[in-house]
């Protein structure tokens, strides 16, 4: 069933971060409402001189922004560019993709966040060497990235001796 939301007399939450820079405002979590399995959306309102998250970029959702009003900068894997009313802007997933938001004027942008998802993604920020599994909001720091078979030279004292074959008994 089609739900329909109005963006008349909208009310934003304001996300606080410890870091000011990256203050901004959303709108309720429509995805959520609408009972939504495989996209996220909401209306975000980012505010003179502030950031929108930290450049970042995902492995396993696709993102675009429709700019609703006013204009920001948009730093992304191309470089820099102003962005502004009427703009829709497509990221794509893996370093390409990579994005953030700066707010250079005067006014507020208001613009629409829309996201795919499918189960879990993984966030990665280039410029802080950090990982964030996706929706657990779990971070890590990606520098301490190992071989696939470190810690698993014991195998076979994980096992019960009677099962375990010998490699030279095959």
């Amino acid at each position: 069933m089609p739900k329909k939301f109005s963006t008349q007399n909208l009310q934003f939450k304001k996300i606080e971060p410890r870091i000011p820079e990256f203050i901004w405002n959303t709108s309720p979590r429509f995805a959520k409402l609408a009972d939504s399995k495989h996209i996220e959306f909401d209306i975000r309102s980012l505010d003179p001189g502030r950031f929108s998250f930290p450049y970042h970029f995902h492995r396993a959702s696709e993102e675009l922004f429709y700019i609703l009003c006013g204009e920001v900068t948009l730093r992304s894997s191309e470089g820099f560019q102003k962005i502004s009313q009427g703009d829709l802007i497509f990221f794509e997933e893996g370093p390409l993709g990579a994005h953030q938001l700066y707010n250079h004027s005067d006014a507020p942008c208001v613009y629409l966040d829309i996201r795919t998802k499918f189960g879990i993604d993984v966030c990665e920020y280039p410029d802080s060497g950090k990982i964030n599994i996706l929706p657990f909001h779990e971070v890590f720091e990606s520098n301490s990235k190992v071989d696939y078979y470190k810690g698993e030279e014991q195998v076979m004292s994980k096992w019960p001796q009677e099962i375990i074959r010998k490699p030279s008994e095959s």
